[in-house]
């Protein structure tokens, strides 16, 4: 049994006492502990080494207390597991050598044996519940596969994915191949990840906002419905589609335990969209966490009014900024925690 187990009930739509928090990338860039592992391991073995991604995803833990933990890895060790070289560059970010273009390129792309190519995270996974020693529920993710299109055929981050967007459009059928097997990949993947012991699990559609609401329906949430399907019975699902608001609607019919938002779309205006039964994950700016901690502590008090105690989960609407001052992340949690209704 889990000790802590706010995080569970609150995405069961359960009454609770207080809302529980976590952060969007808790585990990482911003912390100095952190930057001294960084120091001595390039990003790829960080994620591959089980002692060093079970260190990273306890280590926010330790400092703040949040009331889940979320593995430490990355959405392209998909991509990886499926022949396809990613590289992550210094100041750079994610490169790969040989983005998809074709549909041969894409014929040659393998559905792997998760349990095999990807054992390091199940590893990962085992050793960091024995640390956690059933104190709070963890978390493990996937990209979603349009998210993961969109790397494997740019090559690099974008502001606008402008050669992912050709390609679904220009090839359609092979875009859709592609995504299939991305899909196929990460239902394995994520069941794989239940199996080893998460509580919970995340779809990130990180890229999701970058297509017309009919264009997303085709290319990515076709897709991430298939992944709902296949891993709801098994452990709550959380989707998370940045610049998603006007799906709202279609992911609260879908089965998925909680939906994330970002800042973007005013919490009235997320359960409204919603249908206002779902549970609603976010939606604080991160660039907010560089407000003085007491300003950061008033926002998160009146967010959480906002969204209501219940049926919420307190959250960034994306990532923590690395230049993210420590005692803020505290103040944000810290907010959570001393909420009284």
């Amino acid at each position: 049994m889990i000790k802590n187990d706010l995080f569970l009930r609150a995405l069961n739509g359960e009454n609770v006492e207080r809302p529980p928090v976590w952060m969007m990338r808790q585990a990482g860039r911003y912390l100095p502990e952190f930057m001294e592992i960084k120091k001595k391991y390039d990003f790829f073995t960080r994620c591959q080494t089980p002692e060093l991604a079970s260190e990273i995803t306890v280590q926010p833990i330790r400092r703040f207390g949040m009331d889940a933990a979320i593995l430490f890895s990355d959405i392209l060790v998909v991509p990886q597991a499926m022949d396809i070289e990613v590289q992550m560059k210094p100041n750079f970010g994610p490169y790969l050598p040989n983005p998809i273009r074709s549909i041969a390129d894409v014929d040659r792309v393998v559905i792997p044996d998760v349990n095999k190519e990807l054992d390091y995270v199940m590893k990962a996974i085992a050793m960091t519940k024995e640390k956690l020693a059933s104190e709070i529920p963890l978390i493990g993710f996937a990209g979603s596969p349009w998210t993961l299109l969109c790397y494997c055929v740019q090559g690099e981050g974008s502001k606008t994915f402008d050669k992912a967007k050709e390609f679904c459009f220009t090839q359609p059928e092979a875009a859709h191949q592609l995504l299939q097997k991305i899909t196929d990949t990460t239902i394995a993947y994520l069941k794989a990840k239940v199996h080893a012991g998460v509580n919970a699990v995340q779809v990130f559609d990180s890229w999701g906002g970058m297509l017309s609401p009919t264009d997303y329906k085709e290319f990515s949430w076709q897709y991430i419905q298939q992944i709902i399907d296949a891993l709801k019975d098994l452990a709550p699902v959380i989707v998370f589609g940045k610049g998603c608001w006007f799906a709202l609607g279609d992911m609260a019919k879908s089965g998925a335990a909680a939906l994330g938002v970002d800042w973007t779309c005013s919490a009235r205006n997320a359960r409204y969209l919603s249908g206002g039964n779902i549970t609603l994950q976010g939606n604080f700016d991160p660039s907010r966490l560089l407000s003085p901690p007491e300003e950061i502590k008033k926002m998160v008090t009146q967010m959480i009014r906002d969204f209501g105690k219940d049926k919420y989960i307190v959250n960034l609407g994306h990532g923590i900024l690395p230049n993210v001052p420590v005692e803020n992340a505290k103040a944000f949690i810290d907010a959570v925690k001393e909420f009284r209704p």
